[in-house]
C-alpha cells in the first residue's frame, strides 16, 4: 500500500456513497464528532489500560457495553477513529468488542483462523495505523485453538486437510512444529508460540509499524484469551 497514494478522503467518500445507496437519511455529523468522548486515549499505554479495564468489567459481569446504539452508529457515519487494532482468531467465541467491553468505532478488528499475519491482513493493520492513528496492536490468540490443533494433527498424521484449510495449516506449520517436542500441552505451547511469532512478524515485515513503534506512537502486544473464564492476559 503506497502511503503517498492512500487517501482517507476517497475511502470515506466511498463509505458515504454506500450509505446513500442503502437509504441512509440521517444527516452526517462532523468528522470531529465521530471520535468517542468517553475514555479517550492518547498513548499506547493508555490504550492498553483501557482494554485491560474493559476485560476486567467483562469477566466480573459489570460490562458497560459502551456506545453500541443507533445514535453512536449515526455519529460514526462521518468517520472512524479506532484506538486499537486486533489481530484475532476467527473463532466465534473470541469477539474483541465483547471481551474488552468496547463499542462501535473503538477497535479495528482483523480476524482469521489461527490469527495469522499474511500480506492481506498486514495491509489491513497498516491501514488502521497509518490512516486512523491507532495506538495499539493486539495479537489475540486463545486456548484450545482449532487451527493450531488441526495443524498438530496434520503434522502427526502426515496427512492432508481438505480444501483451503491446508493454507492455514501450511502457514502455522513452521511455528508449531518446533515446539512439539517441548514438555507440557502441545496445543497450549503452540498457541503461545504462534502469538509471539505473529507479534514479531508485524514489526519485522512492516516498515510502517516498525517506524511507529520506534517513535513510541504504537505498541504491539500478544495476548491469550482463556475460554473458561474470559480473561485476557499478556504473553508477548
Amino acid at each position: 500500500m503506497a502511503r503517498a497514494q492512500l487517501s482517507r478522503r476517497s475511502l470515506l467518500a466511498a463509505g458515504s456513497a454506500a450509505a446513500v445507496a442503502l437509504g441512509a437519511t440521517v444527516a452526517s455529523p462532523s468528522a470531529a464528532a465521530a471520535k468517542p468522548t468517553d475514555d479517550t486515549v492518547g498513548t499506547p499505554a493508555e490504550a492498553l489500560r483501557r482494554l485491560q479495564a474493559g476485560n476486567r468489567r467483562f469477566t466480573s459481569g459489570h460490562g458497560r457495553h459502551p456506545h453500541q446504539g443507533l445514535d453512536d452508529l449515526h455519529r460514526l457515519a462521518a468517520g472512524q477513529h479506532p484506538f486499537a487494532v486486533t489481530v484475532g482468531c476467527a473463532d466465534s467465541r473470541v469477539a474483541p468488542e465483547v471481551l474488552f467491553d468496547q463499542g462501535l468505532g473503538d477497535l479495528f478488528d482483523n480476524r482469521v483462523a489461527g490469527n495469522i499475519v499474511d500480506d492481506l491482513l498486514l495491509g489491513s493493520v497498516e491501514f488502521s495505523v497509518e490512516e486512523f492513528g491507532s495506538l495499539l496492536i493486539v495479537v489475540l490468540g486463545h486456548e484450545r485453538c482449532g487451527a493450531i490443533t488441526a495443524t498438530i494433527d496434520a503434522i502427526h498424521s502426515g496427512g492432508t486437510v481438505p480444501g483451503h484449510i491446508g493454507t492455514i495449516v501450511d502457514s502455522l506449520r513452521p511455528v508449531v512444529e518446533p515446539v512439539l517436542s517441548q514438555p507440557g500441552d502441545p496445543v497450549e505451547n503452540a498457541v503461545r508460540a504462534n502469538i509471539a511469532a505473529q507479534v514479531r512478524a508485524l514489526s519485522a515485515r512492516s516498515t510502517i509499524i516498525a517506524e511507529k513503534v520506534h517513535q513510541g506512537a504504537l505498541r504491539v502486544v500478544g495476548a491469550r484469551y482463556d475460554l473458561d473464564n474470559g480473561r485476557v492476559s499478556l504473553v508477548a
